[in-house]
């Protein structure tokens, strides 16, 4: 599949198959991480992989209710949770290199938006699952001081259909040189 087709196809599922993943299949999704550009190439990710169904029920119910991603966690045969060191990511001894902070947050989106679209691209379906108590998934998985729990992405084969959101026209979001609308778009 190639690039541009995996990420205008690539949809958010919430509803899953049990089949577990191939290993060769899950190993091509941490090589995708493992791929990932980051700042000063400090590659500062590190993913916990869930498959324990009594520890995915209770990374579940670290999310506000109504989270419509909660029944995915029982579903799912997989839970990627994504952790990143920080004081790495766009700093320098320690310290923040730019006005942007700790540039975990950054590094952690390139490295599991490359897994989403690797998944897609195997057939398999992923979605995005940021409201939750960190705190509390750092106490469940046991994660050490100076990490920081990011995401959580359940990973299976899809058991749904799903529809293309509207988008953006691309001439509602680029500017010419300055923060004026383009009129050459």
């Amino acid at each position: 599949m190639d690039v541009l087709q995996a990420i205008r196809e690539r949809r958010s599922i919430r509803k899953y198959k049990p089949d577990p993943i191939p290993k060769d299949k899950l190993m091509q999704l941490l090589e995708a991480i493992r791929l990932a550009p980051s700042w000063a190439n400090t590659q500062c990710w590190e993913v916990i992989l869930v498959d324990d169904s009594q520890t995915k029920e209770a990374l579940a119910q670290t999310m506000p209710p109504g989270n419509p991603a909660i029944p995915a966690f029982s579903q799912a045969p997989l839970i990627v949770v994504g952790c990143a060191q920080q004081g790495r990511a766009g700093c320098f001894k320690g310290q923040p290199a730019t006005d942007k902070g700790d540039w975990y947050m950054f590094d952690m989106g390139i490295a599991l938006q490359n897994l989403c679209l690797a998944a897609h691209g195997l057939g398999l379906g992923t979605v995005h699952v940021g409201a939750f108590n960190a705190q509390k998934v750092k106490e469940i998985l046991k994660v050490h001081e100076g990490i920081a729990v990011v995401e959580m992405i359940p990973v299976g084969f899809p058991d749904q259909e799903t529809k293309t959101p509207a988008r953006k026209e691309i001439k509602d979001f680029v500017f010419s040189n300055e923060y004026k609308r383009s009129t050459d778009l």
